[in-house]
């Protein structure tokens, strides 16, 4: 049976807050109550909301991921929209150093790849050198709380896409997230998290009542964010990862892959069944082009370890085809060079990262909201 939660805005919502002073939000389509209200909607009454701040894809999530975001005044409500995403981001940090109060309310996914948390970190180190108040509205982690996977983030390849040593899994919500970062990076803002209401870290998203609103236009389910921590390396490779089809993410394929040769060579998977494909992107790698292609299919998520799953794949395509290609982004996504080594073992990787993952998630629980 699915459990109500509220989120940390339906929590202000009911009980109240004091937001001091001028109040900016960072926010975009997913901060909404649960009712669908939106998060900007309800501060523009409650507290003096002078202006909004966009993440990637925009405070409308109408943006397509790495398109740089324009400042502009939102129609609904007549405010100024500032872009913290992108090369000019210069207007939105002058204006967030006047304000007193900057609330952060966005629908995360729990991977390391995804920009938001930086957009978030980022700023919570400007309101620390000025002294501005920082506020998260929590929300769950679609995946979880319970399971971390992936690799550690070597600082060698810090970027946007991974800016700490932290898993490609984490198994945080954002308020935790905050919260860790905040002490372990030594950011040492004015912090406070609004938890949420009745979400266990057992829970996935569609275990709750809420909507889910996909947080960006590439993924559009739940099951679509589990593969998400898999088969988001292959866009450090010359394969599509389903950008452009019905099933972004769920999907990987070229128009030279040879689908049967590699599911031989795979042993069969916990959780997924990989089966022969074909699909044509409609925009981004092999645009308009015929790719035969391999499907995850989910069958039980709590047993699926989707970054193992997209290891194996990636290693079975580059063993058997003069083709594949890794791209030097693949060492950001990652936040290794390993897998460039000629004598990468995929067992060994894996074993390696898991006892590291392992550590570190032990330490995180310091920081457990739920």
């Amino acid at each position: 049976m699915k459990q109500k939660v509220l989120c940390g805005t339906d929590i202000i919502a009911r009980n109240g807050f004091d937001f001091k002073g001028k109040c900016g939000l960072i926010t975009n389509h997913t901060g909404v109550l649960c009712n669908l209200t939106s998060t900007i909607d309800l501060l523009k009454e409650r507290c003096n909301l002078t202006a909004l701040f966009a993440p990637e894809h925009g405070v409308r999530g109408d943006k397509q991921a790495g398109i740089d975001v324009s400042s502009y005044i939102d129609d609904r409500t007549s405010l100024p929209v500032y872009s913290l995403y992108g090369d000019n981001t210069s207007e939105a940090e002058k204006t967030l150093t006047s304000l007193n109060t900057v609330i952060f309310d966005i629908q995360d996914v729990g991977a390391r790849f995804y920009t938001y948390q930086y957009t978030m970190t980022d700023t919570m180190k400007l309101c620390a050198s000025h002294g501005v108040n920082f506020v998260v509205l929590d929300r769950p982690n679609p995946l979880g709380g319970i399971k971390a996977e992936g690799t550690i983030l070597n600082r060698r390849f810090s970027s946007f896409v991974g800016r700490f040593p932290t898993p490609t899994r984490s198994a945080l919500t954002m308020g935790e997230f905050a919260l860790m970062m905040n002490e372990t990076e030594n950011i040492d803002c004015n912090l406070s998290v609004i938890p949420m209401e009745g979400w266990h870290r057992e829970m996935y998203y569609d275990d709750t009542k809420l909507v889910f609103i996909q947080p960006s236009p590439n993924i559009p389910t739940t099951d679509t964010v589990f593969a998400y921590i898999g088969t988001c390396i292959f866009e450090g490779t010359n394969l599509s990862e389903g950008r452009g089809t019905t099933k972004p993410f769920e999907l990987i394929g070229a128009p030279w892959l040879n689908r049967e040769k590699i599911l031989k060579m795979l042993e069969p998977q916990k959780g997924v069944i990989l089966r022969e494909c074909s699909f044509t992107p409609t925009f981004s790698d092999y645009k308009n082009t015929f790719c035969h292609g391999i499907q995850l299919h989910i069958t039980d998520r709590n047993s699926f370890a989707p970054f193992e799953v997209g290891i194996r794949l990636l290693d079975a395509i580059r063993k058997t085809h003069k083709e594949f290609e890794m791209k030097s982004f693949i060492t950001n996504l990652l936040g290794t060079d390993e897998i460039l080594k000629p004598d990468f073992s995929p067992d060994s990787f894996i074993e390696h990262q898991a006892q590291k993952v392992a550590e570190w998630q032990k330490l995180s629980k310091k920081w457990y909201l739920y």
